[in-house]
């Protein structure tokens, strides 16, 4: 693909978010919203990043089934305030500059399924080609140490970033994600041998989509490739456990979340991890 570009005016700096909703952040973040301009399109993107110090390791937070929404931003600066510099992109952009998936709406859903088809693996890698390419030249960001998360329809594309850019990615995460074994040549369980950072992989007991003869059959494959990190079932728990607008939510599996997710990449990307937190309240 050709070079992207970012058209966003940088003469005009992000106001700072408020990371109070967040009860472990750290720093004050700043946050905006660019526009990376591919071969494919313009790949509408959010970004937050501390206030001050960096440059900071880059996080590419990649959205899941119902689109790049406020809940995903607010996610997106909790893991910023920890040290990270984070990029968050809209992966429907080939096909619409904005969706978000009205929980309410069966015709909401449908479009869902329509965009979700339409983005493939090699697509999505092109897209983390084209962040990367732009975090290179953002003095705010660093890319020798990069971590990649995914929910959902996004789990396998994080394992597969860890494969495609071994001398990047040093984490990638998934969480309830789809897809993780398939029959393509391009199914992240076949290519756990090309990374070389770790990762961590959690799975639902109760999960429509990934059964856990899948689960079962991805670990498996991570023990034979040698592959660093582990994969954890969250028992008791449904596909989207960790996302407030959903209604299987789970508190304390969002909480356990987080604290993984901020383990992984204050051990392996150097940030602050998550606090303790005291179970009884």
């Amino acid at each position: 693909m050709g070079n992207p570009s970012d058209t966003s005016d940088p003469s005009e700096p992000s106001e700072p978010s408020d990371p109070s909703s967040a009860a472990d952040a750290h720093a004050a973040v700043l946050t905006g919203e660019i526009t990376i301009r591919t071969d494919e399109g313009d790949m509408g993107t959010f970004t937050a990043h501390p206030a001050e110090g960096g440059p900071h390791p880059l996080v590419v937070f990649l959205m899941d089934a119902p689109g790049k929404r406020p809940l995903l931003h607010e996610m997106a600066t909790r893991i910023a305030a920890h040290g990270y510099s984070v990029m968050l992109p809209n992966l429907y952009y080939r096909t619409t500059p904005h969706f978000e998936l009205d929980f309410s709406s069966r015709e909401s859903f449908e479009r869902m399924r329509e965009l979700m088809g339409a983005v493939g693996n090699g697509m999505v890698m092109r897209d983390v080609a084209a962040l990367l390419d732009h975090a290179s030249r953002d003095a705010a960001t660093r890319i020798d140490d990069v971590g990649v998360v995914g929910y959902c329809m996004s789990g396998p594309f994080a394992i597969l970033a860890a494969a495609r850019f071994p001398e990047r990615v040093r984490a990638a995460a998934s969480f309830y994600g789809v897809r993780l074994v398939t029959d393509r040549p391009d199914s992240p369980h076949a290519h756990l041998r090309d990374v070389t950072g770790e990762l961590y992989v959690a799975c639902a007991e109760h999960d429509d989509h990934v059964p856990l003869s899948m689960v079962d059959e991805f670990e498996a494959a991570m023990q034979a490739s040698g592959v660093r990190g582990r994969l954890e079932r969250f028992w008791g728990m449904h596909h989207g456990f960790a996302f407030t607008d959903r209604p299987q939510h789970d508190a304390d599996g969002e909480r356990r979340h987080w604290e993984a997710l901020l383990d992984l990449f204050a051990r392996t990307l150097g940030g602050a991890p998550a606090p303790e937190v005291d179970p009884a309240g």
